[in-house]
């Protein structure tokens, strides 16, 4: 039997399950990888908000990190929401040795408009930038962080969500720092039932690209894999409610 692609997860976790690394875990899990985390912040949050959030000192989050790739290793790794610029910088420098594919998610704010970094971890964003293979902001984070054309500049490619856009159309583009790859447009679902869905596309082409993916497919793969845990979300919640994951596995091959 094969063994399954390694996917280093270094994010924060939600309580409620919807988002962070418990979205993480699902998104690898159905799409055949083995997870690991890093666990750089705990969240106290359901869907319809944040209500308190205790980051991990840095130390602690190199710790889960080195256990981690001095044993099992890994093929890939996922980076989300930060928690400090001291985690920021600290896990850039670990992460500078490696030789894999790595996503960073740029989280800033929950879906339910909650802010996840402050104004020095956002600054601190730099230095993950600098290692990352792919960025993957939504629109709102695309110009906090100066531009397609300053995440470019890093070396790296980016993925820029159109889910924040306006219109019944999406447009998500895969873009390197030499132009645009590729883009897919698709019809705007309809649903309140979106907490989550920047980790999982995230998570997603971390795996692929863990598995041997081609940038471009994994962006196809990743796209997809959301698209059909949108319209299979469960409808917990008041808010913005979780997606998904496990009902995507019936579909995913069809």
């Amino acid at each position: 039997m094969e063994q399954p692609a390694r996917i280093l997860i270094i994010a924060g976790s939600d309580s409620s399950g919807g988002a962070g690394i418990q979205a993480d875990i699902k998104t690898v899990t159905m799409l055949g990888g083995y997870a690991m985390t890093a666990i750089t912040a705990i969240t106290a949050q359901n869907t319809l908000g944040v209500s308190a959030v205790h980051p991990i000192p840095a130390e602690m989050v190199l710790a889960q990190i080195d256990a981690c790739l001095s044993d099992i290793g890994a093929d890939a790794v996922k980076i989300g929401m930060i928690g400090s610029p001291e985690t920021a910088n600290t896990v850039a420098n670990r992460l500078a040795a490696l030789d894999i594919p790595i996503i960073f998610d740029p989280v800033m704010a929950a879906t339910s408009g909650a802010l996840l970094a402050d104004d020095a971890t956002r600054a601190a964003f730099e230095r993950l930038l600098s290692v990352a293979s792919i960025v993957t902001p939504n629109l709102p984070e695309l110009e906090a962080l100066g531009g397609r054309d300053a995440i470019l500049a890093h070396g790296c490619h980016a993925v820029i969500k159109g889910g924040h856009g306006e219109g019944p159309i999406l447009v998500d583009e895969l873009w390197s720092p030499a132009g645009k790859i590729t883009w897919l447009e698709a019809k705007r679902i309809e649903t309140r039932h979106t907490h989550g869905t920047g980790c999982t596309l995230a998570s997603a082409l971390a795996c692929r690209l863990g598995q041997g993916y081609s940038a471009k497919d994994a962006f196809n793969d990743a796209v997809r894999f959301v698209r059909l845990a949108l319209l299979e979300a469960p409808g917990f919640g008041a808010g913005h409610g979780p997606l998904g994951h496990q009902a995507v596995q019936d579909f995913w091959d069809e």
